[in-house]
């Protein structure tokens, strides 16, 4: 039991890591963090040590009682996000143009638009973050298999490799339990996160 998983979340609640229940629980004691239970409310080792264990929570013994075990738990003091290579995926390029096509420069939801070759495969154009942009469907026809040049449209800023790290690159099939769901919250997480092939 001691070495089942544990969810850390930073300052912030973004999962940050997972760690052993037994390391989660020397945190709490150190006072470095604190339990997050199904409301969101965040407790030290005391007051988690206080809360009473019912039939559906999971637990652990200490000395001279039972406690529920703590799936989540959130630094006090670290808000950072790891930083890592930014992959190259769907979510990732959605997140970099803010779900804006940007060819119209409006605002859609995440199936309303599409990923476009800048310069079209067919002419020798790469899948690479300097040459995919998210486009809204109409726009995506009306460029057709033409540059943005040949299509008379222009874009509202060029491709870039971002310099962020968006969220984090936990994967889905790290999400062991029912409390971690809540911080992880992309229904189509592998579709999103997928790397893409760059050329």
């Amino acid at each position: 039991m001691l070495t089942s998983h544990v969810l850390i979340l930073n300052r912030s609640y973004l999962p940050i890591h997972i760690t052993t229940l037994k390391r989660a629980l020397v945190l709490l004691y150190q006072g470095v963090a604190k339990a997050v239970d199904e409301q969101y409310a965040a407790f030290d080792f005391e007051t988690w040590t206080e809360l009473a264990v019912a039939a559906h929570h999971e637990k652990v013994g200490l000395v001279n009682k039972m406690i529920r075990i703590p799936r989540v738990i959130l630094l006090t003091t670290y808000n950072r996000v790891p930083t890592r290579h930014v992959q190259f995926s769907r979510l990732n390029i959605y997140l970099r143009d803010g779900n804006v096509c940007q060819f119209c420069g409006n605002k859609f939801q995440r199936t309303e638009l599409n990923l476009d070759h800048v310069v079209p495969r067919s002419k020798g154009g790469k899948t690479s973050w300097e040459n995919v942009v998210t486009s809204c469907i109409p726009c995506n026809h009306r460029k057709g298999g033409n540059t943005p040049d040949e299509a008379g449209m222009k874009l509202i800023r060029p491709p870039a490799r971002p310099h962020w790290t968006p969220f984090t690159e936990m994967k889905l099939r790290q999400v062991q339990f029912d409390a971690w769901k809540p911080y992880f919250n992309i229904v189509d997480f592998s579709y999103w996160n997928l790397e893409l092939k760059q050329e």
